[in-house]
This record gives C-alpha cells, sequence and structure tokens, in this order.
C-alpha cells in the first residue's frame, strides 16, 4: 500500500497542514519541523502524485530525453524505461520524445541540446558529457526557460536545475573497499577500464576509487586507464595488451560498459583477476554466477527517468523538488544476493 500524506503527518508528528506546506515549499514551518517531515517522507518512501493534480488541469508536459545509442545494455535500459514511461503517457499526461546520438559525441549531442531550444518542450534530460561546448549548450535551454535535468552523468556549473543520478565519488569509494578486502592486503596492480574521461561518473567514479585505495590500501597500484569508448571488442582489446604488459594484474575496476569484453579477456586467463562493475545487466549477472565478476554497483535506470520526469513537472509547475525522493541509491550485488 503507497504511503499517504497522513502517514507523513503520523511519522513526523505534524499536522496534515504542515505536510501539505513542506511538499509546497510554503513558509511557515520551522527548519526542525520541515527536517522531521522531509526525514518521514525519505523514512516511507513516499512520492508525490502529480499525475492526478495534472489531470484535474488538462496539462500535458512535452518532454524530451536525449540518449547514446550504441551496444551499452545499460543505455539501451534506459532507453526502455523511457518508452515505458511513453506507454504511461495518456495517464501521466505526457508527451515525450527521444533523441538518440551517438555515445561520447561532443557535436552531436550539442546539436541535439540546440534542436530541443528550438522545439521548446516544457522540459528535458539528457546523459552528459563534461565539455564546454556542452555546458554552454545546456545553459542556452536554461536561458530559453527550458527545464534541464542531467542523467546519470551529471554537468555542474551548467545552469541544470537536476542530477538523476548515484553519487558517483562514493560509488568509486565503494568499489576500492571491496578491492582492498577482496584483495586482502596483497601487493597489486589494478586496471581500471573506462569509457570515455570525458564524462563526468566515469571520472569521479575513478577520484572515488583512487583515494580510498591510497588512503587504506596503498599496496595496491593504479595502472594508467584504459579507454573502451564503452564497445565491448574495444574493451577486450585494451584489457588483454593490458595483461601481456602487466600479467601480475590482480584487479579489475571497470567504470563503465563494455563488460562483455571485459567478461571475454578475463575468462581468457588462467588465473582470474577481482573484478568489480557497474550496473546489473544479463552478461554482467551471468559473469557474477559463473565467479568471473566479483561484485556489481548498479543504479535504477528506472527511478532515474521517473525522477526525471517527476522533477520536470515540478519545475514546469513552479513547485519545489523533494530532495529524499529523488536520491538514487547504489545497490551492491554479489552472487549471494541476486534478485
Amino acid at each position: 500500500m503507497k504511503p499517504t500524506v497522513h502517514d507523513i503527518a503520523k511519522i513526523a508528528g505534524v499536522s496534515l497542514a504542515t505536510v501539505d506546506r513542506v511538499l509546497n515549499g510554503r513558509p511557515g514551518v520551522r527548519e526542525i519541523t520541515r527536517g522531521r517531515v522531509e526525514e518521514a517522507i525519505s523514512t516511507l518512501g513516499y512520492v508525490r502524485d502529480l499525475a492526478a493534480a495534472n489531470l484535474a488541469k488538462s496539462r500535458t508536459y512535452a518532454f524530451t530525453f536525449i540518449i547514446p545509442a550504441n551496444d551499452n545494455s545499460f543505455m539501451i535500459g534506459l532507453a526502455e524505461e523511457v518508452r515505458g514511461a511513453i506507454a504511461r503517457s495518456s495517464a501521466e499526461r505526457t508527451d515525450i520524445r527521444i533523441i538518440e546520438v551517438p555515445p561520447f559525441d561532443t557535436e552531436a549531442l550539442v546539436c541535439a541540446l540546440d534542436e530541443v531550444v528550438e522545439s521548446r518542450p516544457a522540459g528535458a534530460a539528457f546523459v552528459a558529457i563534461d565539455t564546454p561546448e556542452v555546458r554552454a549548450a545546456a545553459k542556452r535551454l536554461q536561458a530559453a526557460g527550458i527545464p534541464v535535468v542531467t542523467l546519470v552523468s551529471d554537468l555542474p556549473d551548467s545552469g541544470r536545475d537536476h542530477y538523476a543520478g548515484i553519487d558517483n565519488i562514493a560509488a568509486g569509494r565503494t568499489a576500492a573497499g571491496l578491492m582492498g578486502r577482496f584483495l586482502s592486503g596483497r601487493k597489486a596492480k589494478i586496471a581500471v577500464l573506462a569509457g570515455s574521461m570525458l564524462v563526468r561518473d566515469h571520472r569521479e567514479r575513478l577520484e572515488g576509487f583512487s583515494a580510498v585505495l591510497g588512503s587504506s590500501f596503498p599496496d595496491l597500484d593504479i595502472l594508467p586507464v584504459l579507454e573502451g569508448r564503452d564497445d565491448p571488442a574495444l574493451a577486450e582489446t585494451a584489457l588483454a595488451e593490458a595483461f601481456a604488459s602487466h600479467p601480475d594484474i590482480a584487479g579489475i575496476y571497470s567504470l563503465g560498459a563494455g563488460n562483455r569484453g571485459l567478461i571475454r579477456a578475463v575468462q581468457a586467463r588462467r588465473e582470474r583477476p577481482v573484478v568489480i562493475a557497474h550496473e546489473l545487466t544479463a552478461s554482467t549477472r551471468a559473469a557474477l554466477i559463473d565467479g568471473t565478476i566479483d561484485a556489481v554497483l548498479n543504479q535504477d535506470a528506472g527511478h532515474e527517468v521517473r525522477s526525471a520526469i517527476r522533477v520536470l513537472k515540478a519545475k514546469a509547475d513552479g513547485l519545489p523538488v523533494i530532495a529524499a525522493q529523488e536520491r538514487i541509491r547504489i545497490d551492491i550485488f554479489l552472487k549471494d544476493n541476486l534478485p
């Protein structure tokens, strides 16, 4: 049964009027009281149903999602979640359009963002590339009055309204803690496989990973980052060359996609390294089960898409964003706790 405003009021020990003020960002609530209400919202997992209010107003929200189109299982899943939202559009009063662009292609992404400026939807969400050109294009959307949400990978200092994704520095720190414990104090070399260091999520994961290894596991030596462009064939080749140059690699941290190539490269070795990867897909699930991968850090693409839509609706209506319900958690999967 879905939690209600009555449940929030009961847990927070406040009146329904106070809950309504917090949900709608109105004044007249002390900070300590507001904190109790927001904590109750987070504890209950309350998600505000804007759809009913929007039905009453007979408003339809036009949104554009810009998604990288390549052989990346997570991005394919993200696009499927957007298509799922399109299937619910009549009930949710949305009119969602998808624009697909090549991955890590700054020029294509900028063109797509400028196309959004011309079409003037009620809001836009996109997977960001952290370059000056993309940042400038995002600012053009803001200047045109179009709310912007970044998905999966953030773009600070761009004027974007919200980021729907995990804390990637925390994810990298988590991966480092797991790696250090799996290797049990050994002195070893660690390979890091990225899609591209142009995207902020990969850079932040590496930042968190390096910080924890440096402070807590100094005997683990990180090799120069390999870039596989989220392409399984390129990832396999890059890792095969790394193994040839450093036969003593004892751990691999995969920051992004291309994990099918990683799996092939690891399975070709007699002595398998500890492998920590991102995103639970069919291939990483199978690799967890057979022991090729030791741990997977996952983010819920469906939650990210739903969060982006809620935020864009709130921005279009001039309502506050409830941070507690938009927080995207990091799930850790081992062979033993697969759903």
